[in-house]
């Protein structure tokens, strides 16, 4: 099994760090993964993507123009990775401040409204968890207690108590994505 992902959005949104925790739970399950961000010089508002690979075999390069997965979080990205997704692939995508919806018809496509429901939850630092969850839910290529390692292992241990609040966050995506029809 190889699943070859890119996380596309506005830094701030967590982009790069759900990757890195995609990433540290493949590691948790003996799997070869690639973690290789991309970002420019705005610490905030910029857009950021994140290639992840996860794979049972050896990797032979990070670099990919096509995707099985692409996770958007922002249009921009949305027009510049939807026509990356290979046939048969999967589009999930945050529908806020999205006007031109995903069109193809020969991908998966899911919607889950991770900014609503980060800002239900009282707190919009879990939007990344959401949206982790809902893919988690579409392709299960992690357990969810090498996620909750990965957490572990990613985030400063000062912030350690808040791992209880991320995985009811990742919960939260896995009940709430739903298929989109275009």
């Amino acid at each position: 099994m190889t699943e070859e992902i890119i996380i596309a959005g506005f830094g701030g949104q967590g982009v790069l760090s759900m990757g890195k925790i995609l990433a540290y739970s493949g590691i948790m399950q003996d799997q070869e993964v690639s973690w290789m961000p991309s970002y420019g010089p705005e610490m905030r508002g910029g857009t950021a993507n994140v290639t992840v690979i996860v794979s049972d075999e050896r990797i032979s390069s990070p670099v990919l123009n096509k995707f099985d997965t692409a996770i958007i979080l922002n249009q921009q990205s949305m027009d510049k990775f939807e026509k990356s997704v290979k046939p048969g692939g999967t589009l999930l995508y945050d529908p806020n401040g999205i006007t031109h919806h995903p069109t193809r018809k020969d991908i998966s496509i899911y919607s889950i409204e991770a900014a609503k429901s980060s800002s239900e939850m009282g707190n919009t630092k879990i939007f990344n968890m959401i949206v982790l969850g809902g893919y988690l839910k579409v392709k299960p290529i992690v357990k969810l207690e090498n996620v909750i390692l990965g957490l572990k292992k990613s985030l400063p241990e000062r912030y350690h108590k808040l791992i209880p609040l991320n995985e009811e966050a990742i919960k939260n995506g896995m009940n709430t994505v739903t298929e989109y029809v275009p």
